[in-house]
């Protein structure tokens, strides 16, 4: 059956294209056609370690025959190696699990504002965190938030590198400074290290927390594991979720040992929040990222900047500019076999599993380069 054949009764929240896939491996993925496509989008910098990766895989199936759920009420192995193993990355931290990245914000939310006092929120504009009320708030398109307004009061915008506009948005009730290093949905925009640095110094000053969100930058797609790492930059807290789990759902609040006190048993809480299997190929993720898979993603990051004029991001989060509409441009490297996604309307986005091998990046590439 085609995929116009089989779908289903879903509320109109996506625009799908008509393909069902069924299986996938490494960076590819074939369609309930047998027809295979080189996906150089990975869920949207979610498959991080490419389709079916053989350790994550074998976590999730392990852990599956052993124990799917119980309480937060109650420790598991797996979250409490999981929170280890990030606070080791981090340099010392304290984990909040939840389901997505914009629990992971959320959470972030009201971190800040229990920790400080303060109810204020500076956001960055183009910038995106998730689409529920809170998160939505903080999002700084107003065409995403026009439709659900009245939504959070007390946020601010400020603009993308420019310090002196980030402290005219900051006042005596900021209690939450929240940028995103690479801006994803926003046309894949970095910060400089200047702009965090400065915001980091404003944070201190003020008595806010700098959150950075590194939902979608995280776990190694920026070429270092947190893309904080390669701005130099250290905040109080990140979010993460996207690439933890390589695609099962997970997300996560990561607060420095160092930042204020916020949470007290009773504060937050998350039903499915470090579910054991997802926990389990999270950690398989982490033990995943090394030295030499970071290394590779920097090379390969200077393998699509020498092949595409005007690139720009961080790592395997990279955008270029397009003469077409960018959603044609998806179309007709669709019709030839490859999956990239869009940056706004003239501009595509790359995220590419971190695995991919440069001979499937170059045929990617030249794919694209034949349509643009």
């Amino acid at each position: 059956m085609s995929a116009t054949e089989t779908r289903a009764p879903l509320l109109p929240a996506y625009p799908r294209a008509d393909v069902t896939f069924v299986r996938g491996e490494g960076a590819w993925l074939v369609d309930d056609q047998g027809r295979s496509y080189l996906d150089l989008l990975a869920g949207i910098a979610v498959v991080g370690l490419g389709h079916g990766h053989p350790a994550a895989l074998a976590a999730a199936r392990a852990q599956l025959e052993q124990l799917w759920h119980v309480s937060n009420l109650y420790w598991t192995t797996p979250m409490a190696s999981l929170a280890e193993h990030l606070s080791a990355r981090f340099g010392g931290a304290q984990a909040f699990f939840c389901n997505s990245g914009a629990e992971a914000v959320e959470a972030a939310l009201k971190y800040a504002r229990k920790a400080t006092g303060k109810a204020g929120v500076v956001a960055i504009d183009g910038s995106f965190h998730g689409r529920t009320l809170g998160a939505l708030s903080v999002t700084g398109q107003p065409a995403k938030r026009t439709a659900f307004e009245p939504l959070l009061a007390g946020v601010e915008f400020a603009r993308l590198n420019d310090a002196d506009s980030l402290a005219a948005a900051a006042g005596p009730e900021t209690g939450c400074i929240l940028v995103e290093p690479v801006q994803g949905e926003g046309g894949v925009h970095a910060a400089s290290p200047e702009f965090v640095a400065a915001a980091r110094e404003l944070a201190d000053e003020i008595g806010a927390l700098l959150v950075f969100d590194e939902v979608q930058t995280g776990v190694g797609r920026t070429g270092t594991f947190f893309a904080w790492e390669r701005l130099g930059t250290r905040p109080h807290a990140v979010t993460l979720a996207k690439g933890l789990a390589n695609g099962l759902p997970i997300g996560c609040l990561l607060v420095a040992d160092d930042a204020p006190r916020g949470f007290e048993p009773g504060d937050h809480a998350s039903t499915f929040g470090g579910n054991p299997v997802s926990c389990s190929v999270a950690i398989a993720v982490c033990e995943a990222i090394t030295d030499e898979l970071l290394d590779g993603v920097r090379a390969k990051e200077a393998q699509v900047r020498e092949t595409l004029t005007g690139a720009r991001g961080l790592g395997l989060l990279l955008a270029v500019e397009t003469q077409t509409p960018a959603a044609d441009v998806v179309s007709a490297c669709f019709e030839r076999g490859v999956l990239i996604g869009t940056a706004g309307p003239d501009a595509i986005r790359l995220t590419p599993p971190l695995t991919i091998s440069a001979d499937e990046l170059a045929q990617g590439l030249a794919t694209l380069q034949e349509v643009l």
